[in-house]
């Protein structure tokens, strides 16, 4: 679904793309709620009337970042992993994780946005998750068709790899200040391999 009036000028994109930044860092500083359309007007330094021309509100605004955030994190892991000539779905992972952490530190206002959104749009957020969800079914689907993994209900290890890695995320880079080293992606490629179990 498209959220927003695409420009069809270069100095229009320049323009879309101010509004959006502006919104970003708003949204994840100060919220969803706590934002109103003059901030970001006001930020991106353009007249109020400009935004209205791309977006019809800003909740159009504010799920067009979230949309765009998912579109883009996608692609980022699709790309690595598709240059990855080992397919195991054990270092497809490794990678997956590294390319996520990468982009959270790259995007951070735009992680913060995704955890407001349950509180914006529940339908937007519940899709944003399932998409990444699907992709997980099939790769784990794949896997245990090649013999890699026991026979478990890939939606619900969708969503637990999923919860992993953005509480993980959410201990280093909100509450430590931090970021997450090899040794941290290492302990979950371990714990995704083989669990907790001294067994």
């Amino acid at each position: 679904m498209e959220y927003v009036k695409q420009p069809k000028t270069k100095r229009g994109e320049k323009t879309l793309k101010k509004i959006c930044d502006a919104a970003e860092t708003l949204f994840s500083q100060k919220g969803y709620y706590a934002t109103e359309i003059k901030d970001i007007t006001q930020l991106a330094k353009v007249a109020t009337g400009t935004l209205y021309v791309y977006f019809p509100d800003k909740l159009s605004l504010f799920l067009h970042l979230m949309d765009g955030l998912g579109r883009k994190l996608r692609r980022e892991i699709r790309d690595a992993k598709s240059k990855c000539t080992d397919t195991s779905i054990i270092e497809q992972e490794r990678i997956s994780i590294r390319v996520f952490f990468s982009f959270v530190r790259a995007h951070f206002g735009l992680f913060r946005i995704v955890w407001q959104a349950q509180f914006v749009d529940e339908a937007a957020f519940k899709n944003y998750y399932e998409r990444f969800s699907q992709g997980y079914i099939n790769e784990i689907s794949k896997a245990h068709t090649r013999g890699e993994t026991r026979n478990v209900d890939s939606t619900v290890i969708s969503y637990a790899l999923m919860g992993i890695y953005s509480f993980v995320a959410l201990k280093c880079f909100v509450f430590d200040k931090s970021e997450p080293d090899d040794a941290t992606i290492e302990q979950l490629v371990n714990f995704i391999s083989f669990g907790i179990s001294a067994q």
